[in-house]
């Protein structure tokens, strides 16, 4: 029998191949000599079930299923976006260095703004950032049933646009018998998790409740990067054979002292330290010590409410309905170093003679939101078809505001939490999508998913920037009307054999930074996306094996061009044409024996057509010049690396588990220009999981285990920014010319070997 061995990284890593064609062979035979039969007993209720925006094994899109058991597996302390990192396509990053606190999780490339997130179908991307804060989430990996990753645009679904990918959450399902569950971690960097969970299993064949209490914290691999966080769950069930009810709340408390300024390599070095944090720098004293802030922290708490019904008219028709609200409040405060103080609405004042115009000061950012609505979804099934009515309509408020707390040295009539700026943001966001899919022959079905999307949106109020002698005035009143077709065909050529193939249409509106850091007299356009999936799957007992073709097309992506707008501020503008080709590779086995493997690999293209530089700049004496515009044509994307792979090895024997995770991602560009100065080098991790789990006298079970992050202590940074400007001069015609580009970058560099344990106890 031919074997091919498949596997990613540096020379030190060939032996799994090894150790992978060793353990298929002693598998092999034991899967001969083994006859497993599993008999489970379930209770038939009718649970909520709000699907009408997954993916099933029959849609024409690429996606990845995370069961509870797999989310569960690693479930150790890092955020839920790590968890994920491990599948097709995708790259995390953390500002801490350890994968707790402020962590991003990007898919093809594409970040955080453009991948569409949901939980139990109910929106969970801030409506006017359109990010997810995962740290104002903490924990909720524990309280999952699965989540889908949808890449590309995928299928219709609630809230922003999905650019990249979709994110498809749904928690806890019910559970027939009671339980109580401890899990607890402590770690390198004073890292710990306490996690303690409850159910109270079917009471009186219709009622269930669930709670979850979880405390996290961290020292931070980074210096000072400290993180609290604080988070909970909440579940109450009525289930009967044809309608469910559930209400349910979670929600979390955090504080995480700043780590986002990133530093450069010239800091590293001149601190003889890759975890050097500027972040609330104050001053260097007569000793050379340098002194910070020490309550320069992001404060915030975001809880989320959901009520969701479920109801069976009969076995063809089935209709859902979600009605949900999230509160949100919170701030962040830092110290600024001479600031001036009429752009936060203070006098002049004279101190030791002197006329002070600028000032250190502690600023606060704040806001207050909130956003609510609700999520139909009606659908009908017969032999050959399955039909899906549903959408959602939104609305979201929020006030932003700022306050000066402390002025350095100040003489006047200060207020010691003056208010400097304060606007309100408001977002009604309707949708409605029929989609369908029809089996018109045998083992071949048509998909076609239309939807239309209606947005308005308004931002009223003083801007925190200075614009002339008065704060900037924001009146950005917009609506958009979006229509996201989405056709495929799906071929199930056997039992074991699948291909598929779509053409899908997305939309998306600019986030509210794109208002409020852009030119001041002219606003971005909406992006458009034009997406092609082709796609072929294998999977039998023990193998499964795929691949998925994409190209994504862009019409007016907005990126960073290096312009600034009228008071300096970095702008992202619309670029007409940009798009991203790729190729997604999988592979695995799972042996009866408790061998499994599995990989997976991206290699991608991704493109800016015609990219335009504007380049900022001065003469030797520091006299601004006018700007250069350097048309560098087609250049990478950036952040999007062009190889991405992961491989995981998993074993499991009588209680004993053992996991060796590892991901190689290539080089990439922090910015849209091709500077080489802009790179982050490639990198490749391992992180090695060890548990056993035994069952001691009147326990479920108790498993103890420790992981090992970075495993070979690679030294890498996953994240970054990067810009330049020019030192030149004017030639005879008065045109400036570029004598020397200065580049600027800072990185946010990780975490070198270290360790983590772990205690689960099941009551």
């Amino acid at each position: 029998m031919k074997k091919t061995l498949i596997f990613f990284g540096h020379g030190r890593n060939r032996f799994l191949g090894v150790l992978l064609l060793v353990v298929f062979n002693v598998c092999t035979i034991r899967a001969h000599q083994l006859n497993v039969s599993d008999t489970l007993q379930s209770n038939e209720l009718q649970e909520v079930e709000i699907i009408s925006t997954r993916a099933t094994a029959s849609t024409p899109i690429a996606f990845t299923n995370l069961s509870k058991e797999q989310i569960g597996k690693y479930n150790n302390g890092q955020d839920l976006t790590y968890l994920m990192s491990g599948t097709p396509s995708v790259v995390t990053t953390s500002d801490a260095g350890g994968g707790i606190g402020y962590t991003t999780l990007r898919v093809r490339g594409t970040d955080g703004t453009r991948i569409n997130v949901t939980v139990n179908g109910i929106p969970m991307n801030d409506a006017e950032s359109h990010n997810v804060f995962w740290v104002n989430m903490p924990d909720l990996a524990s309280s999952l049933q699965d989540v889908q990753i949808q890449r590309g645009a995928g299928t219709s679904t609630n809230g922003s646009g999905a650019f990249g990918a979709s994110l498809n959450m749904r928690t806890t399902r019910a559970n027939a018998t009671p339980y109580a569950e401890f899990h607890g971690s402590y770690g390198s960097f004073q890292t710990h998790k306490e996690t303690f969970k409850v159910g109270s299993g079917l009471i009186n064949d219709h009622w269930m409740f669930n709670a979850r209490l979880s405390n996290i914290g961290t020292k931070g691999y980074i210096d000072r990067a400290s993180v609290g966080m604080k988070s909970f769950y909440l579940q109450g069930g009525y289930y009967n054979e044809n309608t469910s009810v559930e209400v349910l709340s979670f929600g979390g408390q955090e504080e995480t002292y700043h780590a986002w300024n990133y530093a450069s390599k010239e800091e590293m070095e001149q601190h003889n330290s890759r975890r050097y944090n500027s972040c609330g720098y104050m001053y260097t004293d007569e000793f050379g010590f340098e002194h910070f802030y020490d309550d320069q922290t992001d404060n915030y708490t975001q809880i989320h409410y959901q009520l969701l019904a479920n109801h069976r008219f009969s076995p063809s028709w089935n209709l859902n309905v979600g009605l949900h609200y999230t509160k949100g409040d919170g701030y962040y405060q830092e110290y600024k170093t001479n600031r001036k103080l009429v752009e936060y609405g203070l006098s002049p004042f004279v101190y030791d003679n002197q006329t002070v115009k600028k000032s250190d000061l502690v600023r606060k950012k704040a806001m207050d939101n909130g956003f609510g609505g609700g999520i139909f979804s009606l659908t009908y099934r017969n032999k050959q078809s399955t039909t899906t009515l549903g959408g959602g309509l939104n609305r979201y408020e929020g006030e932003h505001y700022g306050n000066v707390l402390w002025v350095k040295n100040y003489i006047g009539n200060a207020d010691p939490n003056k208010e400097y700026y304060r606007n309100q943001g408001n977002k009604n966001d309707g949708n409605l999508y029929v989609k369908t899919q029809y089996e018109f022959w045998k083992g071949v079905s048509a998909y076609a998913d239309l939807q239309y999307r209606h947005i308005t949106y308004t931002i009223n109020g003083t801007n925190d920037k200075w614009y002339g002698d008065a704060p900037q005035q924001l009146c950005i009143d917009k609506k958009f009307n979006f229509f996201n077709p989405k056709v495929g065909l799906n071929w199930q050529i056997s039992p074991k054999h699948r291909t598929y193939a779509s053409f899908s249409v997305a939309h998306k509106e600019p986030t509210r930074n794109n208002y409020t850091d852009g030119y001041l007299t002219q606003h971005p356009k909406a992006e458009r996306l034009h997406d092609y999936e082709l796609g072929y799957q294998y999977e039998d007992t023990y193998w499964h094996a795929g691949i998925n073709l994409y190209y994504m097309d862009y019409k007016d992506q907005l990126v960073l061009t290096g312009e600034l707008n009228e008071i300096g501020e970095a702008v992202a503008a619309n670029v007409p044409q940009s798009y991203r080709l790729g190729m997604e590779l999988s592979a695995g086995l799972k042996l009866p024996c408790g061998f499994s493997w599995s990989a997976n690999a991206t290699l991608s293209r991704n493109r800016i057509r015609n990219f335009q530089e504007t380049l900022y700049g001065y003469d030797e004496e520091w006299n601004e010049l006018p700007p250069l515009q350097i048309n560098h044509g087609s250049t990478h994307i950036a952040f999007s690396p062009e190889f991405i792979g992961n491989n995981l090895l998993e074993y499991e024997h009588k209680g004993f588990s053992i996991g060796l995770q590892s991901q190689y991602v290539s080089e990439q560009y922090m910015s849209n220009a091709d500077v080489d100065a802009h790179k982050l080098d490639a990198y490749f991790v391992n992180n090695l999981h060890l548990s056993y789990t035994f069952k001691p006298y009147k326990l479920k079970s108790v498993k103890v285990g420790a992981s090992i992050y970075n495993l070979f202590n690679e030294e890498y940074e996953n994240n970054g920014w990067a810009s330049s400007d020019y030192t030149g001069s004017l030639n005879a015609q008065g045109q400036p010319t570029l004598n020397i580009r200065n580049n600027y970058t800072g990185y946010a560099a990780q975490a070198g070997t270290h360790v983590m344990g772990h205690l689960s106890i099941a009551f």
